[in-house]
């Protein structure tokens, strides 16, 4: 004979999943807002910034932010990485360890 299931309990177990995993997601969030320095600009200018982002179509334009985001956190990576784990592959990395974007400076 089958043990039962019990719904409530895998319910409730579901719901702290979930719980946990937003609070993890608005923490990374925080995180990375300071992390850009975008926690110098007011909520008014973050919040516009970033509905002007959502609202962008031009394919062009959000390709360039994708790779300016990938350089950002590749540059960290190898700031933070201990020597030991460093993986360069034979590139050479500029000062600063930020690969230079494709894209026009400020390109919003």
């Amino acid at each position: 004979m089958r043990k039962p299931r019990d719904f409530d309990g895998e319910l409730k177990a579901l719901q702290d999943k979930a719980r946990d995993l937003k609070s993890r997601k608005v923490q990374q969030l925080g995180e990375l807002v300071i992390a850009t320095g975008a926690d110098s600009l007011s909520v008014d200018e973050l919040a516009g910034a970033l509905i002007v982002l959502t609202e962008t179509k031009d394919a062009g334009k959000r390709e360039a932010w994708a790779r300016r985001g990938a350089a950002f956190f590749q540059s960290r990576a190898r700031r933070t990485a201990p020597a030991a784990e460093r993986h360069t592959g034979g590139a050479r990395v500029q000062p600063g360890g930020a690969q230079p974007s494709t894209g026009s400076k400020g390109a919003a």
